[in-house]
C-alpha cells in the first residue's frame, strides 16, 4: 500500500515586532489578527506569539486597537508620549519621539487618563501662532501607576471610605474599600489599587497598604515615590545578579589598566554621601597643572542587556529624598563595589588633563585604571581646613593631603574665572534642606549654605566632562550629550524691557548670549533688583536633557557637553563610559555601538525619568513646607513677592523656605489692574503698587495639604503697598 505523504505547509514570515510593522506598512490599512494570519502564513502555534506582539506594539504605542482591528499609529496621525497635568486641568503630551514638540490635551479632551500614564492621542489642530499642537487622547496605553495614594477622609460603612488621591493634579473623588482587617482613621493615606470610574469626577477602588497619618513625614516620602511611580524595590534577577558580585576587585580585572594606586586621589563630598563617584588629585606641571579624575567604573560590572542593566535604565537615575535615598543600583554596588572608599582598591575610567598656569585645557588623556582613594573628606572639612585655615581642622586631616587640597581650590578658582569669562551662568538660589526627627515630625526647613568648597568639585567635574564629550566626538564616536538649549527670547526681552522701566542704565543687548545674561547678573549683584533678575532669568531658562545630537549647552556656555563623572546615579553616564572603553578597545569594551535611533529612544526615557525625579524632590519639599506651616497659622513673616498673576501674587518667605499665595479677592481695599509687561498690580483708585521683588509682611490664613498651597493676606495693605509712580 503506497504511504501518503504530507502535503508541505507553505513556509511562514518571520514573526517578529519588525516583521509585523512591515507588514503593516504595506498592507496601508488596518488588519485583524486573522488577515495577520492569512498574509504572514503562520501556524497556530504562533496565535499566543502573535498576540503578544500585539500588545506589545499597543502598549508601545506603536499600533492602535480598533475594534477587532490594528492600525499603525502613526499612519492615524497618533502620537505616543506621557501626559503631563497642571493644576488647571489641562494636560500635555510629553512625545516618545524628543523630536517632535508637546501636545496640548484640552480638560474636555483627556479621556479619563491621569497624569504620568502613556497615551496615545490624535493629533487635531497645529494650534496657529502657538508652539504645541492640540490633541485628544484616544488611549491610555499604560498607567503611570499600579498603586495610588489616597487620603481617606469619610467612613461611608461596610468597609468603605470616601478618599481623594493625594496627587493634586488627579481632580476627582474616589469610594475605597478597605480590608476588613485595615484599621482606618479619617486623615490616614493609603494605597489604592484603581477600579472602574463610575463617573466623569468618581473612581473606585481598593485599599491594599495603610501608610500611616498624613502628618508624618515618612508617610509623605512614601507617598510622593508612588504619585511618581518611582520604585522602591529591585527586581528579583537584578538583584541576584548584584549579590553574585565579589567584594573586592580581584587580580584578573586590574588586567590591562593602568595602576593609580599611590596616586592619593581623594573624595569631597556631603556630610551624609555613601556612594562615591568621583576622586580627584591635583599635581604641579611645570608651570601649570594635572588633574586627575578618576570615575567609579560601573560598566565593568553592569554588562548591556543584563538585569541589573536593564532595571537602571528603566529608574534612569537615583531619587534623593529628605529621609531616604532611591538608589538606581543595589546598595552592595551602589555604596559597596562601585563606591571608590577610602583604603580599598576600585576599579574606575577617567580622564588625566595638562593645565596652563591659567587652567586652560592643553590636552586630556582618558584612561583605565584601578585606584585607592587615600582620604574620604567632606565639604565642611575642605571649607574649615582649606579655605578658612582653622588649625584644628587642617590637623584633623592627613597632613601630606593638605598641600595637594590648597592646589586643588587655587586650580578651581582658575578653572572658575575662565568659565565665568566665557559666559556660564551661575544663579545664587538657595535650596531646602528639611531637620526631621527620627519620628517623623518637620523640625524646621531652612536653606543650604553653599562654599567654594563644593564649588571645587564641580569645576573639576564639568572640565571632566568637558573633556570626554570632545574625546568622543574626534574619535567619531556617538555620545549622549547633555544640552541646555536657548533661553526664551521673548521672556528675555520682556525683562529687560522690564527693567528699563526702573533703571535706564540697563542697555538691552544686541543677542542674547550667556555672556550677556551672566553681565546682568554681576550689574544687579548685591542691589535690590539681584531677587528680580535672578527669578525672571530662570523662568525663561529652558530645561536641559540628553541627546545624541549636539546643540551646546546654553547655560554653561559650552558648546561640548555631556555626563560622565557619576554613573553609579546617572545612566546617561554608564552609556558614556561604554562608549569611552570602546574608544579605548578595553577587555570588557560592549561588542556594538548603539545605533541613533536606540540613542533618540534612551536619551528620551533619560530626560523623562530626570524630569520625574525634579518633580518628585519639588513635591516632597512643597508637601513638608506645607505640613511644617500648619502650626504657624495666624502667625505673621515677612517675604518677598515672587510672581505678579491677574488674580494675585506669590510671596517667598525669606526664612521658612516656603512659598504662598496672596488672591486679589482678599484685597478689599481697591480694585487691581494687572499690567504684564511690568509685572505689576496697581490700584485703580489708590495708585497703590505691588511689583516682583518687593518686601511685604503677611498673615499666614491657611496651609492646604491636599492642594499644596499656602493662602496669606496682607498684614498691612497701606504698609506693604507703593505708589505706581515710584515704580514707572
Amino acid at each position: 500500500m503506497a504511504r501518503k505523504t504530507r502535503k508541505k505547509q507553505p513556509r511562514s514570515m518571520p514573526l517578529t515586532s519588525e516583521s509585523l510593522l512591515r507588514l503593516f506598512k504595506d498592507a496601508r490599512q488596518p488588519l485583524s489578527r486573522a488577515e495577520i494570519t492569512r498574509r504572514m502564513k503562520l501556524r497556530k502555534t504562533d496565535k499566543r506569539p502573535l498576540k503578544d506582539l500585539l500588545k506589545d506594539l499597543v502598549r508601545a504605542g506603536k499600533l492602535i486597537r480598533i475594534r477587532r482591528a490594528y492600525g499603525l499609529a502613526g499612519a492615524m496621525n497618533l502620537v505616543s508620549g506621557r501626559l503631563e497635568m497642571t493644576r488647571s486641568g489641562m494636560g500635555f503630551v510629553i512625545p516618545d519621539d524628543v523630536r517632535r514638540n508637546d501636545i496640548f490635551i484640552h480638560q474636555k479632551n483627556l479621556g479619563g487618563a491621569w497624569h504620568g500614564d502613556r497615551v496615545s492621542c490624535a493629533v487635531i489642530s497645529e494650534r496657529r501662532g502657538r508652539k504645541s499642537a492640540e490633541g485628544r487622547i484616544v488611549r491610555v496605553l499604560e498607567r503611570g501607576r499600579e498603586l495610588l495614594p489616597v487620603k481617606v477622609f469619610k467612613p461611608l460603612g461596610d468597609n468603605d471610605w470616601a478618599a481623594r488621591p493625594t496627587d493634586p493634579k488627579l481632580d476627582f473623588g474616589m469610594i475605597v474599600t478597605a480590608p476588613s482587617d485595615m484599621e482606618l482613621e479619617r486623615g490616614d493615606i493609603a494605597q489604592c489599587v484603581p477600579g472602574e470610574q463610575l463617573d466623569r469626577f468618581m473612581w473606585e477602588g481598593e485599599l491594599v497598604e495603610k501608610l500611616g497619618p498624613e502628618t508624618d513625614a515618612r508617610v509623605q516620602e512614601a507617598l510622593v515615590k508612588s504619585n511618581h511611580n518611582i520604585r522602591t524595590r529591585f527586581q528579583s534577577d537584578a538583584l541576584a545578579e548584584a549579590e553574585m558580585l565579589p567584594e573586592l576587585p580581584s587580580e584578573e580585572d586590574f588586567e590591562g589598566r593602568e595602576d593609580l594606586r599611590n596616586i592619593p586621589f581623594v573624595t569631597i563630598d556631603g556630610e551624609t554621601a555613601r556612594d562615591f563617584d568621583d576622586a580627584v588629585f591635583v599635581e604641579r606641571s611645570g608651570k601649570g597643572y594635572k588633574l586627575w579624575v578618576a570615575i567609579a567604573d560601573v560598566a565593568h560590572y553592569v554588562p548591556e542587556g543584563s538585569a541589573l542593566d536593564r532595571e537602571a535604565l528603566e529608574r534612569g537615575n537615583s531619587y534623593y529624598f529628605p529621609m531616604s535615598v532611591e538608589p538606581m543600583f543595589p546598595e552592595n554596588l551602589s555604596n559597596g563595589l562601585c563606591s571608590l572608599n577610602p583604603d580599598v582598591p576600585r576599579l574606575s575610567m577617567g580622564v588625566v588633563m595638562d593645565m596652563s598656569a591659567k587652567g586652560v585645557v592643553k590636552n586630556a588623556r582618558l584612561f583605565a585604571a584601578v585606584i585607592r582613594s587615600h582620604a574620604r573628606l567632606t565639604y565642611t572639612q575642605i571649607r574649615d581646613a582649606v579655605l578658612d585655615k582653622k588649625p584644628e581642622a587642617r590637623a584633623a586631616i592627613d597632613g601630606s593631603l593638605m598641600p595637594m587640597l590648597e592646589l586643588c581650590e587655587e586650580l578651581a578658582r582658575k578653572i572658575n574665572t575662565l568659565r565665568s569669562q566665557r559666559g556660564s551662568l551661575e544663579f545664587e538660589l538657595p535650596e531646602p534642606v528639611a531637620q526631621i526627627s527620627g519620628d517623623g515630625r518637620i523640625e524646621a526647613i531652612h536653606p543650604s549654605r553653599r562654599h567654594f568648597g563644593h564649588q571645587i568639585i564641580e569645576e573639576f567635574m564639568i572640565a571632566a566632562n568637558e573633556a570626554v564629550a570632545r574625546f568622543l566626538v574626534e574619535e567619531g564616536l556617538p555620545c549622549m550629550f547633555r544640552i541646555h538649549p536657548d533661553a526664551d527670547e521673548e521672556k528675555l526681552m520682556n525683562l529687560f524691557r522690564f527693567l528699563q522701566l526702573t533703571d535706564p542704565d540697563i542697555e538691552r543687548p544686541r543677542s542674547m548670549t550667556p555672556k550677556a545674561l551672566q553681565e546682568l547678573i554681576h550689574k544687579v549683584e548685591g542691589t535690590s533688583r539681584e531677587f528680580v533678575v535672578n527669578r525672571l532669568l530662570l523662568r525663561s531658562m529652558k530645561q536641559a536633557k540628553y541627546s545624541p545630537v549636539n546643540e551646546g549647552h546654553f547655560g554653561l556656555a559650552s558648546d561640548c557637553y555631556c555626563h560622565f563623572t557619576s554613573p553609579i546615579r546617572r545612566y546617561a553616564d554608564l552609556v558614556v563610559h561604554r562608549l569611552v572603553k570602546t574608544a579605548l578597545s578595553t577587555s570588557d569594551a560592549p561588542m556594538t555601538i548603539p545605533g541613533g535611533k536606540k540613542m533618540h529612544k534612551v536619551a528620551g526615557n533619560l530626560s523623562g525619568r530626570e524630569r520625574t525625579a525634579m518633580e518628585a524632590e519639588r513635591e516632597i519639599y512643597k508637601r513638608l513646607s506645607v505640613l511644617y506651616m500648619r502650626n504657624k497659622v495666624g502667625k505673621t513673616f515677612m517675604g518677598v513677592i515672587s510672581q505678579i498673576m491677574d488674580f494675585g501674587f506669590r510671596v517667598e518667605l525669606k526664612e521658612e523656605m516656603a512659598e504662598g499665595m496672596i488672591r486679589l479677592s482678599s484685597m478689599d481695599d481697591d480694585y487691581y489692574a494687572y499690567w504684564p509687561h511690568r509685572e505689576m498690580l496697581v490700584g485703580e483708585r489708590t495708585g497703590r503698587a505691588f511689583t516682583i521683588g518687593q518686601e511685604v509682611e503677611v498673615l499666614l490664613e491657611y496651609a492646604d495639604l491636599e492642594r499644596l498651597e499656602l493662602t496669606f493676606v496682607l498684614r498691612s495693605v497701606a504698609a506693604a503697598a507703593m505708589d505706581y509712580k515710584d515704580l514707572v
